[in-house]
């Protein structure tokens, strides 16, 4: 029986990996990565290491996260270092709770590995810092891709009406519900928003507006997107760096 570790990959960039995830993907015998992990981390993985891909897409997922956790758990007792490769950190919407308890129920050993975190790397590399001196002292994470199986939102839309940065991750295909969302509990028509599209990769780019026309603006990036909702969004002008 082996050990798996949950490990955050980072947002996109291959140079962001942490040094210690990098360890255990070179000793890994299995890896099993999702579609946000870089592909090119898997050439640093040692000879015969297998690799299985269990990525997910908008309405479409090759396996549902149950399947992910057996293949996790099956995986365990076949080999002695599985690594369970995500994109970002496991522990920011990456399920990485759920599959530790799985794997805890039933007697695995595992350890988790942080990854840089998109919501903050992302913005950083198109020039948008999330906090700011003077402009905002906190920011707000959210997911802009909720549960289809819940029957009512579990986003407290009301108490984002004073928020000084918020981002949403996995939200691009919710972009007009999240603006108009936002504009009826109060927050301002022309409030910045930043769209970033690949973030952190060589093609990122990023789509900047106002709550009331950053749909038609960015609807058409592709994916995967990070949203960025806030004031901090007007310094991307002087700080933008990445796509220069």
């Amino acid at each position: 029986m082996g050990k798996v570790y949950l490990t955050g990959a980072g947002p996109g960039d291959i140079d962001l990996l942490t040094v210690k995830a990098l360890r255990v993907v070179r000793e890994a015998d299995v890896i099993i990565y999702d579609r946000l992990a870089n592909p090119d981390i898997l050439a640093e993985a040692k000879d015969g290491c297998e690799f299985v891909y269990v990525g997910k897409e908008d309405s479409h997922h090759i396996l549902p996260q149950e399947e992910i956790n057996e293949v996790i758990y099956r995986s365990a007792l076949k080999y002695e270092n599985v690594v369970r490769l995500k994109g970002g950190d496991p522990f920011v919407f990456g399920r990485g709770g759920e599959e530790g308890i799985y794997l805890r129920e039933r007697g695995i050993a595992f350890e988790f590995i942080p990854g840089i975190t998109s919501a903050i790397a992302v913005p950083e590399y198109a020039g948008i810092p999330v906090t700011h001196r003077g402009i905002t002292v906190s920011f707000r994470v959210v997911t802009g891709h909720e549960s289809s199986n819940k029957d009512h939102s579990q986003i407290p839309w009301e108490n984002y009406k004073s928020d000084d940065t918020i981002i949403f991750l996995m939200g691009l295909h919710r972009l007009k519900k999240i603006a108009n969302k936002l504009m009826e509990i109060g927050k301002p028509k022309d409030c910045p928003v930043a769209v970033i599209s690949r973030g952190t990769r060589p093609d990122e780019r990023t789509v900047v507006g106002t709550l009331k026309d950053i749909y038609e603006k960015a609807k058409d990036l592709p994916t995967p997107a990070l949203i960025v909702v806030g004031e901090v969004v007007t310094l991307r002008e002087q700080l933008s760096w990445f796509e220069k």
